[in-house]
């Protein structure tokens, strides 16, 4: 069968609750501080399909290496082991 490469946004809703003198300065440390605050909550509204098209081995594995540089060492077969497979049950 083909591969292909679906990559896609997903559209999280996230809360923090911050004490501050006003308005503007909470705001601005969620933008300035995101990682130091405490997240309050989150709620994943959806996710959105961007962009798909069919990629062969080599391609898999060169985009494979690319997003998750720290594998880049592990076997070929292990790295294969991320591709989903549609059971059509024929």
């Amino acid at each position: 069968m083909k591969k292909y490469l679906v990559e896609t946004v997903s559209i999280f809703r996230h809360r923090y609750v911050v004490e501050a003198k006003e308005e503007e300065h909470a705001c601005d440390e969620v933008v300035c501080e995101r990682d130091n605050l405490k997240e309050f909550s989150q709620y994943h509204i959806d996710e959105n399909i961007t962009s798909v098209r069919e990629i062969d081995d080599a391609e898999y594995l060169k985009v494979f290496d690319k997003d998750n540089e720290y594998l880049k060492d592990w076997e070929e077969e292990r790295k294969f082991s991320f591709v989903n497979k549609i059971d059509y049950k024929d």
